[in-house]
């Protein structure tokens, strides 16, 4: 088949791309994707088993956490599989249900994951600024049904995009830039007016990243507001520092996913590569950096990780 076709009629796959006029460094290219991929669920399933085995650790904070850690490990099984298979094995074809698949869990988990940095901010929320309401507001049997709104808020939101999708027909050119699926991408190669998917997909952006990141920004614009009326500065700084992890991944997630929306929508005329960086780092960077800098920032979860390996 050829990979850049006009004419009209139904593609029966995509083709996925790796580094479009780059492919005799796929294979070099292919080993630190690998790298990441081990690193990330490896990181990953350590803090979910030390969460899990150690009841010290059974806390709103580390519970949260858990959730996170699931979230990602999630993107990773998510989107590796075909990038692995571009790089390594220049296997480029994904057909329309895969595809439609892929993009649905990719996004949904996405949204899965915002929620749940938003549940993370709350916690950090009500134990600066009303520790004595902490116990009775994030208690152990309501923070379950937190976390299943979450999931549930990301898959109702999204699940309508793939079947938008799968209503259209296929005729223009079948070839990714990405070596995964996305919708705004994919939603751009239908031959049928995809005006109904860009506004659902800008509403279902705004409705879960946009609102997230907004009660993420006023929480700690109320934590910073309680931090500065300390008196102790000791105290001050180590309010702050339970926050410092947190903030670390908020920004991970939401810089790029923020500087991806802006291109696909208004940047015409910006250079593909940074579109492609932009979508691995989205994808890939938080699944790897969140375990490294909870692990480092988290005494006790530092404690328990060297105890299981020096056994």
């Amino acid at each position: 088949m050829s990979s850049v076709n006009e004419t009209k009629f139904q593609f029966a796959v995509f083709l996925l791309t790796g580094q479009h006029g780059q492919e005799h460094v796929h294979l070099w290219v292919s080993v630190p994707f690998c790298f990441m991929y081990v690193i990330s669920i490896v990181g990953n399933s350590v803090i979910l088993f030390i969460i899990k085995t150690d009841p010290s650790l059974h806390e709103p904070m580390y519970i949260f956490l858990s959730m996170l850690a699931i979230t990602e490990l999630g993107v990773s099984i998510a989107t590796m599989p075909t990038i692995l298979g571009v790089f390594l094995f220049n296997s480029r074809e994904i057909s329309l249900d895969a595809c439609f698949a892929q993009l649905f869990f990719i996004h949904s988990l996405q949204c899965i994951e915002s929620s749940v940095l938003l549940l993370m901010a709350f916690d950090r929320f009500i134990a600066i600024c009303n520790p004595l309401r902490y116990a009775s507001i994030l208690t152990l049997p309501r923070i379950p049904k937190m976390g299943l709104l979450c999931v549930l808020r990301g898959m109702v939101i999204i699940l309508p995009l793939p079947l938008f999708l799968g209503h259209f027909q296929y005729c223009r050119s079948n070839v990714l830039s990405h070596s995964y699926c996305l919708h705004q991408e994919v939603m751009k190669m239908a031959c049928s007016d995809i005006s109904v998917n860009s506004i659902y997909g800008l509403f279902a952006k705004l409705l879960t990243m946009g609102l997230d990141s907004l009660l993420i920004f006023l929480s700690y614009m109320m934590i910073l507001k309680t931090v500065l009326s300390i008196v102790s500065h000791a105290e001050c700084l180590r309010a702050l520092n339970t926050c410092v992890s947190h903030l670390c991944a908020v920004l991970l997630f939401y810089t790029p996913e923020i500087g991806l929306s802006v291109i696909h929508r208004f940047g015409k005329t910006s250079p593909p590569f940074l579109q492609i960086l932009l979508g691995y780092i989205s994808l890939l960077v938080p699944p790897l950096i969140n375990p490294i800098v909870y692990s480092l920032k988290s005494k006790q979860l530092r404690v328990r990780i060297i105890r299981v390996f020096i056994k």
